[in-house]
C-alpha cells in the first residue's frame, strides 16, 4: 500500500457547472494541504476527457474538489468506480439523493428530520403565478451554493422575472419552499461523527452566493450560542440525515433556526456532500475547532478513500 509520501493523489476541481470558480479555489487549497502533509499531488481541471486523463495518469486516489452537477451529483463518482480509483465523499448513489433536493428531502422527512413545505414545479409555472403564499424561496432542484436562490417577499405582486430568462442555467424544474424565519446554523459531520454547530449571520437578508465566497459576506459564530435542546437536535439531525442518505467522508448539514414569535423549531435544509474546502471554509473551520489541521483533514479525506462508497 502507498503511504503518504509515495501515494499520488489526483484532485478533481473546475470542471464546467455553474460553480466551476469554487471548486477552482477549494481544488488549489486541498491541493496545498496535500502537498504538505507529503503526497505527490496532481491538480486536474476536469473536463469531459476525464476518463481517459485519469487512466494515463496512473494515481492511487482522486480528491474530488468538484461542486455542482457532474462532480456533486453521482456522475464523475460512477466514473471512478468504472476506474476502480478510490476516491473521497460520498458515493453514487448518496451524491445523487443530496443534490437532489425533493428525493433528500423525502428521505429525511421519512427518517423524522423536519424540512419546511414546499412543492416542485417547473420553472415557468413558477413564474406564472405565487406557488406559495409569501414568503417563500425559489431554488433550482438541483444546483448547490445558493445559484439561483430568489426570495419572494411579503407584498411581492409575483415571482421574479429571471425564472422566464431564456438564457436561465439551472434546469427546467424548481422548488418553492416556504421560507423559515430565524438563524442559519450548520453543522460537519466527519466519519458519521458531528464535530459542532456554527451559526453564519450572513451580511445580506439571507445566505447567498455572495455571502458564501465574497471576503465579509458573512461573521462565523463558533460555536453558535444557541439553547442546549436546539444544539442537541442540530447534531443529532445532521448526523441522522448523513446516515440516512448514504453518506460517507465529509458533509455539511444546514439548518434554519426559528426562534421567533415564541418558535423553538430547526429545520433543515439541505446537506452538502462535497461542502467547500478551502481554509476558512465552513467545515475546515469546524475542523480546526476540535484540534484537526486543514492538512490534517486533508490526509484523513485521502485515507478514507474507497470505492464503493
Amino acid at each position: 500500500m502507498a503511504t503518504s509520501g509515495t501515494k499520488h493523489v489526483a484532485v478533481l476541481k473546475g470542471g464546467w457547472s455553474v460553480e466551476r470558480e469554487v471548486s477552482l479555489v477549494s481544488g488549489r487549497d486541498c491541493a496545498e494541504g496535500l502537498r504538505e502533509s507529503g503526497y505527490k499531488v496532481t491538480e486536474i481541471d476536469v473536463g469531459r476527457d476525464i476518463a481517459s486523463v485519469l487512466r494515463d495518469l496512473k494515481v492511487d486516489v482522486a480528491f474530488n474538489a468538484l461542486h455542482g452537477r457532474w462532480g456533486e451529483d453521482g456522475c464523475i463518482q460512477g466514473i471512478l468506480e468504472v476506474l476502480e480509483i478510490p476516491y473521497t465523499h460520498s458515493g453514487v448513489l448518496a451524491s445523487s439523493l443530496a443534490m437532489d433536493k425533493e428525493k433528500s428531502k423525502s428521505v429525511f422527512q421519512q427518517n423524522g428530520i423536519p424540512c419546511a413545505e414546499s412543492r416542485v414545479l417547473p420553472r415557468k409555472d413558477a413564474a406564472a403565478g405565487h406557488a406559495l403564499k409569501p414568503p417563500y424561496v425559489i431554488k433550482p432542484v438541483n444546483e448547490g451554493s445558493s445559484i439561483g436562490v430568489f426570495m419572494v417577499r411579503e407584498g411581492d405582486n409575483r415571482p421574479p422575472d429571471a425564472l422566464v430568462d431564456p438564457k436561465w442555467p439551472y434546469g427546467e424544474l424548481v422548488m418553492a419552499e416556504k421560507y423559515i424565519p430565524g438563524r442559519e446554523l450548520t453543522v460537519a459531520v466527519m466519519n458519521s461523527k458531528p464535530l459542532t454547530i456554527t451559526e453564519i449571520d450572513p451580511q445580506a437578508s439571507f445566505y447567498d452566493y455572495e455571502s458564501k465566497y465574497e471576503e465579509g459576506g458573512s461573521n462565523h459564530l463558533l460555536p453558535a450560542d444557541v439553547p442546549k435542546a436546539i444544539s442537541d437536535k442540530a447534531l443529532d439531525y445532521a448526523k441522522r440525515a448523513h446516515e440516512v442518505l448514504g453518506c460517507r467522508g465529509v458533509t455539511r448539514a444546514d439548518f434554519r433556526y426559528d426562534n421567533t414569535q415564541g418558535n423553538e423549531r430547526l429545520i433543515i435544509l439541505e446537506i452538502n456532500t462535497q461542502p467547500g474546502m478551502t481554509p476558512t471554509s465552513l467545515v475546515p473551520e469546524q475542523a480546526a475547532h476540535i484540534g484537526m489541521s486543514f492538512s490534517e483533514l486533508m490526509t484523513w479525506m485521502v485515507e478514507d478513500a474507497s470505492c464503493g462508497r
